[in-house]
């Protein structure tokens, strides 16, 4: 029998691909944000956590974890940008999120700043895209 601290542990420590992915089948959020920042995930991990959903703070927090893991490719980031776009245009605020975004170079400012035009966006987050896209 795993306890849920035996699959945080193994969500933070393990290296193999194949137990990793087994690992985002878990139902546990805070094991998603582990592998989240497991520098061994791999990309198709990631995308699949991109999916994940368990409640609007949980949720926030993942895609920011995801949008700023080092092995987050553009169909990773793609998806974590879909998935905050759908989480604004239902009111809610993953600022963090996409200001990670923001910050990667595989994806175009044009992709990112359209996120800036979804009903949730405030005019603080609109303003902060507009001064990380300028490069001046």
């Amino acid at each position: 029998m795993h306890t849920p601290g035996d699959y945080l542990e193994r969500a933070r420590t393990e290296n193999d691909s194949a137990a990793l992915h087994r690992l985002a089948q878990c139902q546990y959020p805070f094991v998603w944000q582990a592998l989240a920042t497991n520098p061994a995930t791999p990309p198709g991990t990631l995308l699949e956590l991109s999916k994940a959903h368990d409640s609007a703070w949980n949720d926030n927090r993942l895609l920011r974890l995801l949008a700023e893991h080092p092995n987050a490719d553009h169909s990773v980031l793609r998806a974590v940008r879909d998935a905050v776009a759908a989480k604004l245009a239902e009111g809610e605020r993953p600022y963090a999120a996409v200001l990670a975004l923001a910050g990667r170079t595989e994806l175009t400012a044009a992709e990112v700043q359209q996120l800036g035009a979804l009903r949730g966006a405030s005019a603080r987050l609109r303003s902060r895209l507009a001064r990380l896209s300028d490069p001046t």
